[in-house]
């Protein structure tokens, strides 16, 4: 069975910097392409940030440049080094592994204040 656990949100001022971790158990592998997406208040889901087993990447336009996604495969890990943080990062985020099938993490929330 797999299992996402999602750590490292919480509050932070504006133009602050925080680590996101995102720790995969069960039948995850570098096949799996693995990412962030992160949910607002009264808003749809959306992409962040994915990266493949080979450390293809991939980001959102809000947020290059300040956000960085990497991975761990021996550990089965993927992390989000999120820089220069502005109030509309504000969100839950979540960590999601995508194959045949798709895994999603609980999330963590990330609060911005200006």
């Amino acid at each position: 069975q797999v299992r996402l656990v999602e750590s490292g949100g919480g509050l932070v001022q504006a133009g602050g910097s925080l680590r996101l971790s995102c720790a995969a158990s069960g039948s995850i592998s570098s096949s799996n392409v693995m990412g962030w997406h992160r949910q607002a208040p009264g808003k749809p889901r959306e992409l962040v940030a994915a990266i493949t087993g080979t450390g293809t990447t991939n980001y959102a336009d809000s947020v290059k440049g300040r956000f960085t996604i990497s991975r761990d495969n021996a550990k089965r890990a993927v992390y989000l080094q999120m820089n220069s943080l502005k109030v509309e990062d504000t969100a839950v985020y979540y960590c999601n592994a995508r194959g045949v099938t798709v895994y999603w993490g609980q999330g963590t929330q990330v609060t911005v204040s200006s």
